[in-house]
């Protein structure tokens, strides 16, 4: 049975109109919308219900919000999920991928989530890289990332240990971007979960924002066969953009 507008909630028959003006091109892609005012004035809506509308668009991946810009239109169709195992940077991106700013590149003994996650011994060494990853104006996430103890890559993903071996002390990449990078031909696995937090007083610093400012954390193990190669944590923040999460059976 088809359903007509009449039987739409109001704010889904916005979010189409205004879907539909960026499918015909009203609004090409890498455009700018109108303001909030000048665009509700055209569509002889308020600006709550425009407003609600603009958000479902960009949880969708239509548009994407720049600060000192507005609200654009993603050039592309929003990307496969978080299940296909690619680095941060460029699933965040809605364009080019965001940049790597290395904050710390390191070798630690494990914590309770390297131990956990890595199962790594007491006094294992861990590489460990802290990553902010960034837009065109801001910081849109901050990325800790923890290799397997070198003895296991060698084991579990030798291609993985020597890529690390040789990479630049501080390399403007992430360390999932080297492990994709050394993987062709090797089967890839992983795990995340998907927690709500708040920032926290370091993190904030870290990342511009107060510490009580609202944030996803998303943690993430990526496995050869049964064996942890690599442990991360990543903090998106509220304005980050969009990571689409694909699920299948």
């Amino acid at each position: 049975m088809a359903v007509s507008g009449q039987q739409r909630r109001p704010v889904v028959v916005l979010y189409e109109r205004i879907a539909d003006a960026i499918h015909e091109g009203t609004y090409p892609p890498g455009s700018t919308l109108p303001s909030e005012p000048r665009l509700a004035a055209e569509l002889g809506v308020s600006r709550p219900a425009l407003r609600e509308a603009l958000l479902l668009l960009q949880e969708d991946g239509l548009l994407s919000v720049r600060r000192g810009v507005g609200r654009t239109v993603n050039d592309r169709p929003p990307r496969r999920g978080y299940e296909h195992i690619q680095p941060l940077e460029e699933l965040l991106s809605t364009g080019s991928p965001l940049r790597v700013r290395p904050l710390l590149r390191a070798v630690e003994e494990p914590t309770d989530f390297t131990t956990q996650h890595l199962l790594a011994p007491a006094r294992a060494e861990l590489r460990f890289w802290e990553s902010l990853l960034a837009g065109d104006a801001t910081a849109a996430a901050l990325s800790q990332e923890w290799a397997a103890a070198e003895e296991v890559l060698d084991r579990a993903h030798p291609a993985f240990a020597e890529a690390l071996r040789t990479t630049p002390a501080a390399p403007a990449t992430s360390m999932l971007a080297v492990l994709a990078a050394a993987s062709r031909g090797v089967a890839l696995t992983g795990h995340s979960g998907v927690t709500a937090t708040l920032l926290g007083q370091r993190r904030g610093e870290q990342l511009g924002r107060a510490p009580d400012t609202p944030a996803v954390l998303v943690t993430q193990v990526v496995r050869v066969g049964d064996t942890p190669i690599l442990a991360a944590k990543h903090m998106l923040p509220t304005g980050a953009p969009a990571m689409p999460v694909l699920q299948s059976n």
